[in-house]
């Protein structure tokens, strides 16, 4: 695919964003207004921004990366803007800066490439466990403190007296594009290390102490300090990554074997510690008998997504507002009600094509740091959708995780196009 093809994408996605602002217009009864332009010009201006400069600064870039995420982006932002326009309000706002973030970093990274991150890896590790431990301020802090929302201390805010605004953000999102780093650096070093096993512990054979310590410590300082602020969800994640990229990096099925049997064991123990995950699970194996507590938005999320059958309720004509979350957990759901079957497949289409791009180009890279940075980023985008998709349909437990570049939330926004940028940037590359 041409550059100009991929311009012509991004301009079409971006007449599909307005499109969808202007059908929830009428179905409001009211004619076209300001915000189906705004629609289309913060689109226009976000992504083809971004698409100018890799035709800059990472020119060998893969084309298919960018498109499909402007297609994923204008899917939610429809729905977000039918269910609270004052939310899609912010998510522009929140499009324009995450798209100048990774204009910028595009930018920073023009001459040294993403081989400036391998130097600093112990700094990357360290700034990635200060995130995670920001929102753990206390609520009374000055300035900047934490926050606990949904039952979860997740959150920062930021209080900016000069415009008497408060600014909030999640770090954890930045922290794991930070995490993927480190560990595409150490596995790259001592990948070969770890690939020989020596010890014994029972039937699984494991690599030297020396060599599998770091990731250990660094994993269990970010999984104890998420499961303090319980944030299962974001724990899941990070557990799922660090076994996938050890497991990427050796090829041993030993660690795939471990990673199943610890996780069973840590669902275990949650559940038998923790009265939020044990009402979760129940409520997910039978959602119905807690229809009036932690069911309420399963069940409410089948009933939209049974409402929408083939092609939907048409925009604006559902009731998604009456799911819980629906603009963040379950935007899925949204879509699958007024947009369908069709719209269904065309989301999961979309994360597919997302996904195997971003193997793609792990696939090619010769340099075995940016292969393991590669697969690592695009597995965040990948297990996180996989996490929430699963959640929505009913064949997980729900998380409380957001969907890539779908969801509302300019913290999880700014992550993915970060790593849409690093993806795009190791792509040029290879290629160079």
């Amino acid at each position: 695919m041409t550059r100009s093809t991929e311009a012509a994408l991004i301009i079409a996605a971006a007449v599909l964003a307005a499109t969808g602002v202007a059908i929830v217009e009428f179905t409001r009864g009211n004619w076209l207004d300001a915000q189906v332009a705004i629609t289309f010009l913060v689109f226009i201006a976000s992504f083809g921004g971004v698409h100018l400069a890799v035709r800059r600064w990472a020119s060998g870039g893969s084309s298919l990366l960018l498109p499909t995420a402007t297609f994923l982006t204008a899917i939610g932002f429809i729905e977000i803007y039918r269910i609270d326009a004052e939310q899609a309000a912010l998510q522009r706002w929140s499009l324009m800066v995450a798209a100048a973030i990774a204009a910028g970093l595009l930018w920073l990274i023009r001459d040294s490439g993403v081989a400036v991150l391998r130097r600093y890896r112990y700094i990357l590790l360290a700034l990635a466990v200060g995130l995670l431990l920001l929102p753990l301020l206390p609520e009374d802090f000055p300035i900047i403190h934490g926050a606990i929302v949904n039952g979860s201390r997740l959150w920062v805010r930021i209080d900016l007296p000069f415009i008497e605004r408060t600014l909030s953000f999640q770090p954890g999102e930045i922290a794991k594009v930070l995490i993927v780093s480190f560990l595409a650096s150490y596995l790259a070093e001592r990948a070969d290390a770890m690939a020989t096993t020596t010890r014994k512990l029972g039937p699984l054979e494991l690599p030297e102490p020396r060599n599998l310590g770091p990731i250990l410590v660094a994993a269990g300082a970010a999984f104890l300090i998420l499961i303090y602020q319980r944030d299962l969800g974001a724990s899941l994640l990070l557990f799922a990554l660090f076994i996938t990229m050890i497991y990427v990096a050796t090829s041993k099925p030993a660690y795939l074997v471990a990673g199943v049997g610890l996780a069973g064991v840590a669902g275990w123990v949650a559940y038998q510690s923790f009265a939020h995950v044990r009402l979760r699970i129940e409520a997910w194996l039978d959602p119905f008998g807690h229809y009036y507590d932690a069911g309420y938005q399963t069940v409410q999320g089948l009933f939209a997504m049974g409402s929408g059958s083939l092609t939907g309720s048409g925009i604006g004509l559902g009731r998604p507002d009456l799911i819980p979350a629906a603009t963040t957990d379950f935007i899925f759901a949204a879509v699958a009600e007024e947009m369908g079957l069709a719209g269904s497949i065309a989301v999961l289409a979309g994360f597919s094509l997302l996904i195997a791009a971003g193997f793609g180009i792990a696939t090619r890279s010769k340099d075995r740091y940016r292969k393991y940075l590669a697969g690592g980023l695009t597995a965040v985008i990948g297990i996180q959708a996989i996490i929430i998709l699963a959640g929505v349909l009913r064949l997980l437990p729900i998380t409380g995780l957001t969907l890539p570049f779908m969801s509302y939330g300019g913290s999880s926004l700014m992550a993915n196009m970060v790593i849409l940028a690093l993806l795009l940037r190791i792509s040029h590359e290879e290629r160079a």
